[in-house]
């Protein structure tokens, strides 16, 4: 063989693996048994990978209080899907800090023995989501897709790709993976007033809504399942507090005594959550045991 023509076929095959090697690759599986819950993850090569997450949060159903009923929906809709009962994808609204992703990973904790498995993917990532379902659709265990504090501006792409998948495409089929999304907008778009102007009027009265504003109530009506959380009182606010006092082993006789002062720290922060509570439990038992 001529040498030139050699060297030729040499360089083309080296010029192809530098294109291959900065193509997107398919998903790579983890190893599985690393942990109960893992995160997507997409490389500045294209390359999307699904990392394990060591260290998951303890909480259980028991640490969450005063949200009774929307547990009771959340762990019932949980249990129907690890069982291989019909069960709905989730979307779970409302105040921030009242225990909405807490929630979901309580859920994991609980029903992980049972094969619940947990794939966190951010917004951005949204668009990769049929690659993810057909990666773990052959798998035994049971997958929520987890969506944490999902909110879409007008054009996003995640926004169509969530839409298809909710809508029952091929890709989304598979009866062990289900999406749990969480957001503080009930409809996952921004709501705006002039919106309202797009209403039209018939001779009869009758109100019809204008094309925008369905549009933006169509991909939150694809969830199954919606549950609302709504801001604490002030009582339920401090039986949070006693909670996660004693959770920090702080003595159940002496938890009256930092009402005034956990009161303040909602007041100083603008809000009484969950998020609060805990919050101010660590400062709290932190300052005392210094």
């Amino acid at each position: 063989m001529n040498p030139s023509f050699e060297r030729l076929i040499e360089r083309a095959e080296a010029l192809i693996n530098r294109i291959e090697a900065i193509l997107p690759q398919p998903i790579s599986a983890p190893a599985w048994d690393a942990s109960i819950a893992f995160r997507y993850r997409k490389r500045s090569s294209g390359h999307g990978l699904l990392e394990p997450v060591r260290h998951v949060a303890p909480l259980s159903l028991n640490d969450l209080k005063e949200i009774d009923g929307q547990k009771e929906k959340i762990q019932r809709n949980t249990e129907q899907f690890v069982t291989g009962l019909p069960a709905n994808n989730v979307l779970l609204t409302g105040a921030r800090g009242t225990g909405k992703s807490s929630l979901i990973k309580a859920c994991l904790n609980e029903y992980a023995p049972q094969g619940l498995r947990l794939i966190e993917v951010d917004k951005a990532d949204l668009v990769d989501l049929p690659d993810i379902i057909e990666l773990v659709s052959e798998r035994p265990e049971k997958f929520m897709v987890f969506c944490d504090d999902l909110s879409f501006e007008d054009g996003e792409p995640g926004y169509k790709a969530l839409k298809s998948i909710l809508d029952g495409s091929v890709a989304a089929a598979t009866p062990n993976v289900l999406i749990y999304a969480t957001s503080n907008r009930r409809h996952l778009l921004p709501e705006y007033m002039k919106e309202n102007l797009s209403y039209t009027h018939t001779e009869d009265g009758e109100v019809h809504p204008g094309e925008v504003i369905e549009e933006k109530i169509s991909l939150s009506e694809r969830f199954g399942l919606w549950v609302s959380f709504y801001p604490f009182s002030q009582e339920e606010y401090l039986t949070i507090v006693a909670q996660w006092l004693t959770a920090l082993g702080w003595p159940a006789d002496k938890v009256d005594a930092a009402r005034p002062e956990a009161l303040v720290w909602a007041l100083e922060r603008g809000s009484r959550s969950g998020r609060i509570a805990y919050q101010f439990a660590r400062d709290y038992v932190g300052r005392q045991g210094r």
